[in-house]
């Protein structure tokens, strides 16, 4: 993983000043119709699914709402990039055509933080904002950014697993990453953090990369060959369930149930896992839908000329035995604040947004 992506969470966010921007709300108030051009990046996660359904959502209402109103229309252009380095290529491509259209705003969900770097640039030559959602952009200027708070995603498992061991005993722990998008370094970041903030003794035995399907499969048959007796790893940290879920199915199939898994995302079938005692003990959730929801939004306010934050961090949900009770799915709408049914220095689980100017 780069150091600097661990050292540099947001290196060049930015928000755009009013003389780059300049899309004033008497400006777009005239108009009947908007176009929001959204590039998406897979339809094979099913979290990003999820954030597409809860964005396209939010379009239907706020179209209702302008028709109630008399305020724009939004008319959406949709693009998929889709998975692996193909997928990352196909991105810039579409990017950079979507902006000859001449949209009003752009929407992406990056799928590597620096490949968009160019396009986005591109954008701000033209005037157009984009807003990212998800992973952010390493270049040039995003004029808003939504995504989860991903280090509490991470640290929540952190300090859940700390809690399950004595300081002094050195966890022989893998690390599942993926160290090409903002969102998985930050949860591996929070992970570590946690760790050493709790004391806890660790030995990193190896690390894999993993984010989907394919790549989980591959991650999960090479950690048995890697270690197949038995006893031989303790903890296992995936950053995601795109990839961690097949390396769960992987060590079941291995018969390796002694192994405690830790992972992000809140996909269904990892809260099945959880449920049934299935390796999986937490699985920090994202508010998948509520994070595209916001995306939309957020990027109709600024064509209407309204001031909005910088960055949106949207709290995760960790899900364990305990607190499945309470957890609303990833289209659900964000719970209270509960006590967590485990130790930590901060006792009651942060259910806040965070927003930075």
């Amino acid at each position: 993983m780069s150091s600097y992506l661990r050292s540099n969470p947001y290196p060049i966010l930015l928000i755009l000043g009013t003389a780059l921007l300049f899309f004033s709300s008497q400006t777009v108030a005239a108009k009947d119709e908007v176009t929001i051009a959204v590039l998406y990046w897979s339809v094979n996660i099913p979290g990003q699914v999820a954030m597409a359904k809860g964005l396209e959502k939010k379009v239907d209402a706020l179209n209702q709402r302008a028709e109630a109103n008399e305020l724009p229309h939004i008319k959406l252009i949709t693009r998929v990039a889709g998975d692996d380095i193909k997928g990352v290529e196909r991105q810039i491509v579409q990017m950079t055509k979507i902006i000859s259209l001449k949209p009003d705003m752009i929407i992406v969900q990056p799928t590597d933080n620096a490949a968009l770097a160019e396009p986005l640039k591109l954008a701000n030559k033209h005037n157009i904002p984009v807003v990212a959602y998800d992973q952010y952009i390493s270049g040039g200027k995003l004029t808003a950014y939504v995504t989860s708070n991903n280090h509490q995603a991470g640290y929540l498992n952190g300090e859940y697993v700390a809690s399950l061991y004595p300081s002094k005993q050195k966890i022989k722990l893998i690390l599942v990453e993926y160290p090409l998008v903002s969102s998985t370094v930050e949860r591996l970041n929070g992970f570590l953090d946690a760790l050493r903030d709790y004391k806890q003794s660790y030995q990193i035995l190896n690390t894999y990369q993993a984010v989907e399907p394919v790549s989980g499969t591959k991650a999960g048959k090479a950690i048995i060959a890697d270690f197949p007796e038995q006893g031989s790893i303790d903890v296992i940290f995936t950053v995601n369930d795109g990839g961690g879920l097949n390396v769960v199915n992987e060590l079941v199939a291995a018969g390796r149930n002694e192994i405690v898994v830790a992972t992000v995302d809140g996909d269904p079938a990892s809260v099945k896992n959880i449920q049934a005692g299935r390796l999986t003990h937490i699985d920090t959730a994202q508010f998948c839908g509520a994070m595209g929801a916001q995306a939309l939004l957020i990027a109709y306010d600024i064509l209407l000329g309204q001031t909005v934050p910088s960055l949106t961090l949207i709290p995760v949900y960790p899900i364990t035995q305990k607190t499945l009770i309470n957890y609303p799915g990833w289209s659900g709408n964000i719970p209270q604040t509960f006590k967590k049914p485990w130790l930590s220095h901060q006792p009651y689980w942060n259910n806040k947004f965070k927003l930075t100017p």
